[in-house]
This record gives C-alpha cells, structure tokens and sequence, in this order.
C-alpha cells in the first residue's frame, strides 16, 4: 500500500500490468467529507484524468469497476446525473466499454437525504448505488462459476425430483425449457443486483481502530462487494488495484483470495489504521507501534514483525 496521490502513483505502474482497477471513489455529494471529495460541478473532469491513465495500465482482458453512489442537485428533490455522465464519457472520451452495469442494494442503508425522505416524505430512501463493469476490449476476462449463488430452497427441490415441478417445454415467453434445467451447476447464476448489507459494526478493523483510540475510515464498503468481482474478474497472481483505498478493504479481500494487490491512499491517517487488518491478533502489542511508524512513513524496517507489510510511496 502506497500513502501518496493516485494521479502521482498510477503513472509508475508497469502498463498493462493490472488485472482489475476495483475502487469506490470519495462520491460528487453536496456536503464535503472528511475523506475528502469534489463537487459535483468539477467531479466528471476529476475523475476522468485518473482513468484516462488507468486504461494504460489495464491488462488487455482486464476490467475497471467503479462504485458511485447517487447523489442530489444542490437544494431540489431531483437527481444528479453525475455517475451516468461520467459513464458516457470514461466510454466516449477513453475508449472503454460497458461490460455490464451493476446495482449494489444495500438494504441497511439509513433513509435519505433527510430533508426529502425523512422530513417532506416525497422521495424513497436512496439505497442503491451504481457500479459501473467496464473493460478495454469488448471480452474482458469473466467467470460466472466463481460467483454462484447457493440454490433456493424450491430449487433444490426442483433438483432433487425435477419431473414433479416441471416439463420442458416452451414458456409464454417464448423461452425454452429444456431438461438441462434441472442440472445441478453447484449453484445459481448472480444477477447483477448486489444485496449486500453494509451494518458490520465489531469487525476486526472497527475493534481494533477502538482499542487504540483511532477513528476508522467513516465510509467502507462490505468485503462481500470486491470479493465478488474479484472472484468474477481475476484469477489466482492476478493484479488487483484500488486508488481510493480508504481502509483497504480491497487489498485485503485480495490477499485472502490469493491474488497480487496494490493500493493507494492520499490520507496517512486510512493508511495507517488500514494495517491494523493485516496483523495477527497475537500481535496486540504492536499494534500501536506500526500505526504510529506507518503514519510516520517509517515503513521501509518495520523490525518487530517478520516482513514489512507495506512499501513506502
């Protein structure tokens, strides 16, 4: 992981090295965050120059997938565009390509924006936020049967006596049912709605953020979100990258899933409490030690642990 600004960092990446560019960029929202995050007015521009040098560093068959979460127009009920007018231009004005568009539902989400759903009551909860699955070329690399979802119950009925539940023929749809229906793939195709709930309170990383005293990253997405697409998009020693780590989430659902991974975080203070998800638990007493060295920047001989865990930027 590399503390340091992505538009300085990406341009010495090897091109063509990345398998997967997988981020959740600081979103276009109207209040700015302690994360840091630009209006709305200067968000496209923004963006696109990091993903401008990005597609030179992506692999031929490899992927970019962005998660963007909605957002309003400055003091009325309606919409911003922003994330669908980025996607025309990151196609338009670059060059890739819609793969597939995903919705990621977070069902846990607290209602809002507060003036328009909780106050005035005329617009739903926004509990959905876009991701884009973008690509260099029209056959990026994919695998639906790493992500297979676990059969409902009246499906693995269906397969244990297919013959009392159905019979091949033709639907109203026009579609064909055919006997191969009832073949048991070890698990249901994923659609491209996500339900993931992000209410994980007492990980790992939120516990050990508490017992030192240190505010964890305020906006972290579930492990489930790039376990999936990096299941779905890479394989074993690929190269995983994330350019607004945040809490490194990413890197390390990477590194479980045995892949390669890089990481870039402009704020010290993510960087450092984002090592505290890789240290053993019996490593309790040097917890503080590596946060304080790592916020430091004295990463180059971390000497009470057997292999410096991150690079210095």
């Amino acid at each position: 992981m590399y503390c340091g600004d992505a538009l300085e960092l990406l341009p010495q990446l090897e091109d063509q090295s990345v398998h997967l560019l997988l981020t959740s960029p600081p979103f276009a929202l109207q209040r700015p965050k302690v994360y840091g995050n630009k209006p709305q007015v200067e968000y496209v521009d923004w963006l696109l120059e990091f993903m401008r040098i990005a597609y030179d560093k992506l692999h031929p068959s490899g992927s970019l997938v962005l998660d963007l979460g909605g957002a309003y127009e400055q003091g009325v009920p309606v919409r911003s565009l922003y994330n669908f007018r980025l996607l025309v231009r990151l196609c338009d004005d670059i060059g890739y390509f819609l793969a597939q568009d995903f919705y990621w539902h977070n069902p846990s989400k607290l209602p809002s924006p507060i003036e328009w759903v909780n106050k005035r009551k005329i617009r739903a909860k926004d509990a959905v936020n876009t991701v884009w699955w973008l690509s260099k070329n029209p056959w990026p690399q994919a695998d639906l049967s790493q992500v297979l979802t676990p059969y409902s119950e009246r499906m693995k009925k269906l397969l244990r006596n297919p013959e009392k539940y159905y019979q091949p023929k033709e639907r109203p749809s026009g579609h064909q049912i055919s006997r191969a229906f009832a073949k048991d793939n070890g698990g249901a195709l994923p659609s491209n709605l996500l339900s993931i709930p992000n209410s994980g309170s007492n990980d790992p990383y939120q516990r050990r953020c508490k017992a030192l005293g240190l505010k964890p990253h305020p906006a972290r997405f579930p492990a489930q979100l790039p376990e999936f697409f990096i299941r779905l998009l890479t394989k074993p020693n690929d190269l995983v990258l994330d350019i607004f780590a945040g809490s490194n989430t990413t890197g390390f659902v990477a590194e479980g899933l045995g892949r390669r991974w890089i990481a870039f975080e402009l704020d010290a203070h993510f960087t450092a409490t984002s090592a505290l998800r890789f240290l053993p638990e019996e490593a309790s007493g040097a917890w503080q030690e590596v946060y304080k060295d790592i916020y430091a920047g004295k990463t180059k001989n971390l000497s009470y642990l057997r292999e410096p865990l991150f690079t210095a930027g």
